[in-house]
């Protein structure tokens, strides 16, 4: 009855306009674990466009049998889904913070990088043009295949220049070049910045197939060589050797982000520990079964025979 109410407001919407499905669920609840691979699984088969999800891993201390739903849905969903990518609540700590408001800071995380990826292929601010442009198709293919992927993102703030009102006090030419040759170094650090700092899920990068890199910020601070430079360098770091780059310029942030995409990963720890964990909950449940059928059998006498 729920997939029919869904799949009724997609159908009133219309599918003409999008370039894909996104499923964001948690995996370790019983909702999110099991109601997102059947959504899944009816997209997949009624829609042509690709079908991708978020799925947001529990953190290993909220126990085995979390871990054991997440594991069932991680491998209902690949089964489905055009690609996952996962999200470690266990990686995702904020000290200081309640239950409450580390989760509400996780989401806000996760929008960000949406939020920055989500650009490719949208329209630009009057007057700006991208250096170098990715759009909706090249984010479709490098997550193309199936598989799990990891997003890495990153900022920094861009400085403006101070002019002076009297020539005493305006920067000097050659300090003026430093600054624009500085730019290259400063994209390329923030691209690995992003590359190998905190992940939505901690992976080795070197097992990724494919990678995405994409820039945002204003105009000024953006840069040709460095965008080129940080893609010759994710090349090396990755074991494929398709890396797409591209640019959004816009004057409505004083920030400038990276966002990486790692595609296809396959050296993933937490994934083998939530397996580890699965198996042992697994076990653990079975054994409690079938301690609990032997202990209602014995209840009774065994010279009463069953009826059938």
């Amino acid at each position: 009855e729920e997939i029919e109410t869904i799949l009724n407001a997609i159908d009133e919407r219309g599918t003409h306009e999008i370039d894909a499905f996104l499923i964001i669920s948690g995996l370790g609840g019983g909702t999110g674990s099991g109601g997102s691979p059947v959504l899944a699984k009816y997209l997949s088969e009624m829609y042509s466009e690709p079908v991708y999800a978020i799925g947001i891993l529990p953190a290993p201390e909220e126990g085995k049998l979390y871990s054991l739903n997440a594991a069932r849905s991680m491998i209902s969903m690949l089964k489905y889904v055009d690609n996952l990518v996962l999200v470690d609540n266990g990686a995702w700590k904020f000290e200081g913070l309640s239950l409450k408001e580390s989760f509400a800071k996780i989401n806000e995380e996760i929008v960000r990088r949406l939020a920055v990826l989500a650009r490719a292929g949208e329209p630009v601010e009057a007057g700006l043009v991208g250096e170098m442009v990715v759009d909706s198709s090249e984010v479709i293919n490098t997550l193309r295949g199936g598989g799990i992927s990891s997003i890495g993102y990153a900022t920094s703030k861009a400085e403006e220049r101070k002019k002076g009102r009297f020539s005493l006090f305006r920067k000097k030419e050659k300090e003026l070049e430093e600054i624009e040759n500085d730019k290259p170094l400063k994209i390329a650090s923030l691209v690995r910045r992003a590359a190998l700092g905190r992940l939505t899920i901690p992976c080795n990068i070197r097992s990724a197939e494919r990678a995405l890199v994409l820039i945002a910020g204003p105009p000024d601070h953006l840069d040709r060589k460095g965008l080129e430079k940080a893609k010759l360098w994710l090349e090396d770091q990755i074991a494929g050797v398709e890396v797409r780059a591209g640019d959004y310029p816009t004057r409505k942030t004083k920030h400038v982000a990276a966002l990486v995409l790692l595609a296809n990963i396959t050296d993933i720890p937490r994934v083998r520990e939530l397996q580890r964990l699965a198996a042992e909950a697994k076990e653990e449940v079975e054994i409690a079964e079938r301690s609990r059928i032997e202990k209602t059998l014995a209840l009774f006498d065994e010279d009463i025979e069953p009826l059938i």
